[in-house]
């Protein structure tokens, strides 16, 4: 994969619909491009840039909510927070957001897994438990995901690295990623959630992961 290649793609992407009009759905397009943009310049070991990218993704991307997305649009806080966490930022910012919106009160699944997120990241691992413990065992959620979350919570080493080994293999036998980049983003958020916590289990190498991730 050439990335720097990748990256003016995604650059032109973002710059080409700065052009439109910013309505909730162009906004999302763009923070999709954002977010592609930053992924390509980590994974080019281009980290410094990657971060300013990354940032520009949160940014549109609770830009987009406040613009008027739909219900149940989760998926823009949860976007935000990973954004944040792989810009090496504090996301408490995002996870707050997601709470005061009423993540942990969603019905969906997309919703509950915003709230678990945002509790792991302002340190409230007992409620991020309750929450998670919810999420596993359901057929409309990736149990991976789940019992990473679930780990997570109770610092629990052994699982983690179980949990995120079985979620690397789902993103290497994947076809489609968003915005055609194809990068492991979510074993790479929690993976970051893991070392804060002591637990970290030590990545393997893989084409979907920066060198030294």
């Amino acid at each position: 994969m050439d990335w720097d290649a990748a990256f003016e793609r995604a650059e032109a992407r973002y710059r080409g619909g700065e052009q439109r009009g910013l309505d909730q759905r162009q906004l999302t397009q763009l923070a999709n491009a954002a977010w592609a943009a930053g992924l390509c310049l980590l994974m080019a070991g281009r980290t410094d840039e990657a971060a300013g990218w990354l940032r520009r993704a949160a940014v549109r991307y609770r830009e987009s909510w406040d613009a008027g997305a739909p219900p149940d649009s989760w998926g823009r806080p949860v976007a935000a927070m990973k954004a944040l966490l792989l810009a090496g930022d504090d996301a408490s910012r995002a996870a707050e957001w997601a709470l005061d919106a009423g993540a942990a009160e969603a019905g969906s699944p997309i919703g509950r897994y915003a709230a678990t997120l945002a509790l792991l990241v302002l340190g409230r691992d007992e409620e991020a438990l309750l929450l998670a413990e919810t999420l596993r065992g359901r057929e409309d959620f990736p149990r991976d995901v789940a019992t990473a979350l679930a780990a997570l919570a109770v610092h629990g080493g052994p699982c983690f690295a179980g949990a995120v080994e079985d979620l690397l293999r789902s993103f290497e036998a994947r076809e489609e990623f968003l915005e055609d980049v194809p990068v492991a983003d979510t074993v790479l958020v929690l993976e970051q959630l893991a070392v804060e916590r002591r637990i970290g289990s030590g990545l393997r190498f893989s084409e979907l992961l920066p060198r030294g991730a």
